[in-house]
């Protein structure tokens, strides 16, 4: 008998990447009946999952008692928090959600909890950078589940290559030369990931949760710096693209001007102390180690996202 694996976000980037990563296995679809869970049952993205088969059930985490029905009943829940998604950008919103969302697994029995987590940048650095909320709540949520009668592992997403085509892509100057702009060190390593992989991160868990209880996944293809993704450019499109770094204050692509304001204020951390800490390439080799299938590179990834240029 399948069990049933509840997903919040099943209409964004990472829960709906889980959702169609189990959809489009077999031997997987047939392990795990599948709920999805969203703000707005009537947006097209949700009623297309419905018709594929997935149960979709209208939640709010702002709302905890919407939660325990949403996850009544699952084997597992995959728990993803939006800190851009909650209006006033708060660090505190966001934990009370992922407390919530918790606490509303533990009371309903929910036998594995999979936390969308981040590192605690306040605590890599040392307190030397204390202003990359987006990060530091979801750990702080981390802590807590850590401290909850419930097995449960860690979803760690690196910087997603989608970043580089919906909110700071490569630009074309009027002299018709590429560039691409941004803020770290053309040495920095930045762990790079397709979000769209996130199933193949999350299956082993799913699989063997007693293995993975209590574990975190660095969940990236590889890390890569600056101009190993403007060489990648240059050898998929054919155009060359430079690489320019530039001030943190300097306005960067779609951002909006609190991402730009934490953009800003974890340039020195991950320059330094690198997305993941000093850790960081070790944890990363140690989670590719327990995955069984091969992820998207950053080359792959720009060829499946072609055209770049289309107006060059």
């Amino acid at each position: 008998m399948s069990k049933l694996l509840t997903v919040f976000g099943a209409t964004g980037m990472q829960g709906g990447s889980l959702i169609h990563h189990i959809l489009n296995r077999p031997e997987l679809s047939k392990l795990f009946q599948l709920r999805g869970i969203t703000r707005d049952a009537s947006k097209q993205a949700a009623v297309s999952l419905r018709e594929r088969g997935v149960e979709i059930v209208q939640a709010d985490l702002s709302d905890p008692v919407s939660l325990e029905p949403a996850v009544a009943g699952s084997y597992a829940v995959f728990a993803v928090t939006n800190y851009w998604d909650n209006g006033s950008c708060s660090a505190a919103i966001e934990i009370a959600q992922g407390k919530a969302v918790a606490d509303a697994a533990v009371q309903a029995g929910v036998a594995l909890l999979i936390w969308s987590s981040l590192p605690n940048i306040t605590e890599i650095t040392n307190g030397a950078v204390t202003t990359i909320h987006h990060f530091d709540s979801k750990a702080e949520v981390e802590t807590y589940i850590r401290g909850l009668p419930i097995t449960a592992a860690f979803f760690m997403a690196g910087w997603y290559m989608q970043n580089h085509k919906f909110l700071m892509p490569p630009k074309k100057n009027d002299d018709g030369t590429v560039v691409f702009s941004q803020t770290w060190s053309p040495t920095t390593v930045v762990p790079m990931i397709d979000i769209t992989d996130t199933g193949k991160f999350v299956t082993p868990i799913l699989l063997n949760p007693d293995k993975y209880n209590g574990k975190s996944f660095t969940c990236a293809t590889a890390f890569y710096t600056p101009i190993q993704l403007v060489d990648g450019w240059t050898t998929v499109t054919g155009r060359t693209v430079t690489y320019e770094q530039i001030g943190s204050d300097k306005k960067q692509g779609n951002l909006t001007a609190e991402m730009q304001k934490q953009l800003k204020d974890s340039t020195e951390g991950i320059n330094t102390w690198s997305y993941f800490g000093p850790n960081g390439e070790k944890d990363l080799e140690w989670t590719l180690a327990q995955l069984e299938e091969k992820l998207t590179s950053w080359e792959e990834f720009l060829r499946n996202n072609e055209p770049w240029f289309p107006e060059a």
